[in-house]
């Protein structure tokens, strides 16, 4: 389980470890290009019911924090479904990875960079 530490929140967001990579790659990109928006995601079933949402701002201090030490191969296709929702006046919608049989395409390093 993954977290996210943002602002001066004392509460720190935990998501999976899977999704925080793919999540990842898509707020830094909308940050790097100084676009901010919301992130929101539904409680997981030992939270109290509900939903959240977060507003992303460049100048606001955001630092991902892994469990798992090695980078997680992502979906190039997860990546574009959660980047076409952060470009909706929505915001992006964390929502579960989608399997179409395709798989994992490239470690997180490797789309950082392209």
């Amino acid at each position: 389980m993954g977290t996210i530490y943002y602002g001066g929140s004392a509460t720190p967001i935990h998501i999976e470890d899977r999704a925080l990579a793919h999540l990842k790659v898509v707020i830094a990109t909308k940050l790097r290009r100084g676009e901010s928006f919301t992130v929101s995601w539904r409680h997981p079933d030992d939270q109290p019911r509900g939903r959240s949402s977060i507003w992303l701002h460049e100048s606001i201090p955001l630092r991902f924090v892994f469990d798992d030490p090695e980078p997680t191969l992502l979906s190039r296709e997860w990546i574009e479904e959660l980047s076409n929702s952060a470009n909706s006046s929505g915001g992006i919608m964390l929502v579960a990875e989608h399997f179409d049989g395709a798989g994992a395409t490239a470690t997180d390093g490797e789309l950082a960079q392209n």
